[in-house]
């Protein structure tokens, strides 16, 4: 019995060198293949920083009220090639066309694209337009907090601050997430040391954090 145990031990010691063998060879395998390139990132891209710069330039101009040079700008953009950023300037440059034909019959493919629109016409200061579309998502859709919060961002900047506590409530009401994103935002920098913007964003018994 003990000279059988003997050589099951040799030949389990004889496959514990050859698995160490194979796993030696394994790796130098491994270690031979060539590493993949790390994927390489947006912002590394001369064509996306071209692009964010053409962006943001346009967006100054549209602010400025100089629609001409925001929308050669802002096609550009649209041309890159780049889907996010191309997407975000093809809304502003309708704003610009609409601008420059004085045109107010203007179609959207969804109410999301139709509130990116009022934004843009907000960053042209055009306030008023702006209220007209955000009340218009309302009146298809009243439960679109994001219109609702559109609103009370817009009085808060045209100086309605009582409006604008008004749809922030109501925007809250209707998705807490509003909350926490309103903290962050420096349209309502006109009502930050009011006590009762504070009491919305900070309630007294919220002890949780932004809804994952």
């Amino acid at each position: 019995m003990p000279k059988k145990a003997a050589a099951k031990g040799k030949r389990s010691t004889s496959k514990l060198k050859e698995n160490k063998h194979v796993t030696k060879s394994h790796a130098k395998a491994r270690a031979a293949q060539p590493k993949r390139p790390a994927a390489p990132r947006p912002e590394d891209d001369p064509r996306f920083a071209q692009a964010v710069q053409n962006y943001e330039a346009g967006l100054k101009a549209m602010q400025e009220r100089k629609f001409e040079r925001a929308k050669g700008l802002f096609q550009k953009v649209t041309a890159s090639g780049l889907a996010q950023l191309a997407v975000r300037a093809a809304v502003h440059l309708s704003a610009c066309n609409q601008q420059l034909a004085g045109d107010s019959s203007v179609t959207f493919k969804s109410p999301e694209e139709h509130f990116d629109f009022a934004v843009s016409l907000i960053n042209a200061g055009e306030f008023e337009e702006a209220r007209a579309h955000l009340e218009k998502i309302l009146k298809q859709n009243s439960k679109a907090d994001y219109a609702v919060y559109g609103l009370a961002s817009l009085s808060c900047i045209t100086g309605k601050f009582e409006d604008s506590l008004r749809y922030l409530s109501e925007a809250i009401r209707l998705n807490p997430g509003n909350r926490f994103q309103a903290r962050n935002d420096s349209d309502f920098q006109n009502l930050a040391d009011d006590p009762r913007f504070t009491e919305l964003l900070y309630p007294e018994n919220d002890f949780n954090g932004p809804p994952r």
